[in-house]
């Protein structure tokens, strides 16, 4: 049966407000987070954790929550997921200190990791392969604003009211989507098995230690016992998960995927993408305060280059991708980010005007915009039906993966080349490490390449080409 076209904006408009609201609150605690350490006496340490509170749970239950949803019902699963996120951002405004800001940003981060990929798969099970990268490039362009309004936000807020405020914002967000998720969205299911149960375990071990070993490398020593431990053991848990998975008979994450080039290649892309742009993000909110003096407010406002080209053009790119193919827009939307990238690392200096990087700035959203509606699609959309669950599990968790990973990479480079003392000392550290932030971009980039090309006219659809 073919969803209507009603239904597919219903759809599109719950997942996109569901997304939205996770990632405007990423950004909007990001400038938050220097007062929420003043107002709550909170340490260095424990005020990186109230960060890596969230990062550890949302990568580690991506797979998981993906999994519960293939099996009791994805709509099912996705409103308890805005549930959870709301009670738990209560939670965050109302902790007395940050040991409980940090149980409940926790908490968050599971809400988060069932937001997301259940998000992806409702859409992706709603539209047809033929109207999939539309519907991708304006669920972009939502999450788009979202990275547009989020640093502003959190300045103004943080400000203006108290830090509280930019967690109670998505309080009544979620209390209005989950009644029309549950009334609007339809129900579907990945098929029908058991629940693998070693799998799960194995994959959130695994995905613990990796993303545990990454956000301590910088604080413990990259080698330390605890470190290399975790790094060490979180691997071998993966290896462990692959057996698993080769060898089970209802597998959360079937081996067979993949041997498709697309999925392969594209969740490499997408683990170097993030990896690149949150790192770069990471050091450019910093740098617009420490380097060049802005307040946060200022810096959030610095911040709209990077936004304002995907919430105008993503609607547009994902429809172009339906019409040309996605590996071209993929592979030029990636070097273009690289090459802005790039572009900063040379331009970067304590006296710069802030104007030199406003350009920079627009052609890494634009690289943005060109490759990630494209890359979702042929990630998530391109797998069979009964499939979609678990791709999107996968790609959001290569994503978060990356994301984690590249925070690491880029703090351990700006350590060893500066500090905090002054603008120029942050600089010194700022400039080689947003230059690794481009050779991470250059390898995303070459993963794009890698992905097949489009089918010839007249060949078999996929499997994926299947409708509800």
């Amino acid at each position: 049966m073919t969803t209507s076209r009603r239904t597919q904006t219903w759809v599109l408009a719950l997942a996109a407000t569901a997304s939205f609201m996770v990632v405007l609150d990423l950004l909007v605690v990001s400038t938050a987070l220097s007062t929420i350490r003043r107002d709550l006496g909170a340490s260095g340490e424990q005020l990186e954790w109230t960060v890596n509170a969230y990062t550890l749970s949302f990568a580690v239950l991506l797979m998981t929550a993906s999994a519960l949803g293939d099996r009791f019902g994805r709509r099912r699963v996705f409103a308890a997921g805005l549930a959870l996120f709301a009670l738990a951002s209560a939670a965050c405004a109302l902790s007395p200190n940050v040991g409980t800001l940090i149980a409940a940003r926790a908490v968050q981060g599971a809400g988060a990791a069932t937001i997301l990929p259940l998000a992806l798969a409702v859409l992706n099970t709603a539209f047809p392969p033929e109207r999939r990268g539309w519907a991708m490039g304006i669920y972009g362009g939502v999450t788009g604003l979202a990275a547009l309004l989020g640093p502003v936000a959190g300045g103004a807020i943080t400000q203006g009211i108290s830090w509280q405020w930019v967690f109670w914002l998505n309080v009544p967000i979620a209390a209005l989507a989950i009644p029309l998720v549950l009334a609007r969205v339809p129900e579907s299911f990945g098929p029908k098995a058991r629940l693998d149960l070693r799998g799960l375990a194995l994959g959130a071990v695994a995905a613990f230690g990796v993303v545990w070993g990454l956000v301590r490398g910088n604080a413990a020593g990259w080698g330390s016992a605890e470190v290399l431990g975790s790094l060490l053991g979180g691997l071998a848990f993966g290896a462990a998960f692959v057996v698993a998975e080769l060898r089970a008979r209802s597998p959360m994450l079937p081996m067979r995927l993949f041997r498709s080039r697309a999925f392969s290649a594209g969740n490499a892309a997408v683990f170097f993408w993030n990896a690149s742009l949150t790192g770069a993000i990471y050091l450019m909110a910093q740098f617009l305060q420490v380097g060049l003096g802005h307040r946060p407010l200022a810096a959030g406002l610095g911040l709209l280059p990077w936004g304002v080209v995907p919430f105008l053009l993503a609607p547009r790119a994902g429809a172009l991708a339906d019409r040309v193919g996605a590996r071209p827009l993929i592979a030029g939307g990636l070097a273009i980010q690289t090459a802005g990238l790039a572009w900063i690392a040379l331009v970067a200096g304590a006296d710069m005007a802030y104007g030199e990087l406003v350009a920079p700035m627009t052609i890494v959203g634009l690289g943005v915009t060109m490759a990630l509606p494209a890359l979702t699609k042929t990630v998530v959309g391109g797998v069979a039906m009964a499939d979609i669950g678990k791709a999107s599990g996968a790609f959001s968790t290569m994503r978060q993966l990356g994301g984690a990973f590249g925070v690491a990479i880029v703090v351990a480079v700006f350590a060893g080349a500066g500090g905090y003392g002054s603008a120029q000392a942050f600089t010194d550290g700022f400039i080689p490490a947003i230059a690794v932030t481009a050779g991470l971009g250059l390898l995303s980039a070459v993963g794009g390449r890698l992905l097949p090309g489009r089918a010839p006219a007249g060949a078999p659809a996929p499997a994926a080409a299947s409708t509800t």
